[in-house]
């Protein structure tokens, strides 16, 4: 894999994440190749998953979702089968905007979005806790993001 990351392939790396939609011909000149060159190689990134696709990134405060909660949640049993209920069940929460299992003081970390406390409160009670094998939860809100949707920069 790092034989793939020498610094042509790192500067069209750094080029599509600062604009997906970049036309190849364009990214040729940025990185000084020509254009088929270009898409061989951003090809190869695709094919070794160190790109794993493109997408549209939406602006949550301009949906309206500017409300932020992070939910420590502690589950009842850990063994395979109830965290895989869990998982399965967690993905389909819209409002579950990351979620990470933690080695630590609990279980998983969840990231919410809501318009208000009101739509907070409303996706706790019928969502997460009723989500497999929830036995406690603890919100933190957000104040305010300092640094948010942090890219990996080459």
């Amino acid at each position: 894999m790092t034989e793939l990351l020498d610094a042509t392939n790192r500067r069209i790396l750094e080029a599509l994440t600062e604009d997906a939609r970049i036309p190849m011909t364009e990214l040729a000149r940025k990185v000084g190749l020509s254009k088929t060159p270009v898409a061989l190689r951003v090809r190869q990134l695709e094919d070794a998953g160190l790109i794993t696709g493109y997408r549209a990134i939406l602006s949550p405060l301009k949906l309206g979702l500017t409300h932020v909660t992070y939910i420590e949640v502690r589950v009842t049993d850990t063994r395979q089968k109830a965290l895989e209920a869990f998982n399965a069940a967690v993905r389909a929460v819209p409002e579950v905007e990351e979620c990470y299992m933690i080695a630590g003081g609990f279980d998983y970390l969840l990231k919410v979005r809501s318009r208000d406390m009101a739509h907070y409160r409303q996706i706790m009670a019928e969502s997460i806790s009723s989500l497999p094998h929830v036995h406690a939860t603890s919100s933190h809100v957000a104040m305010e993001a300092v640094i948010e949707q942090g890219a990996i920069t080459f």
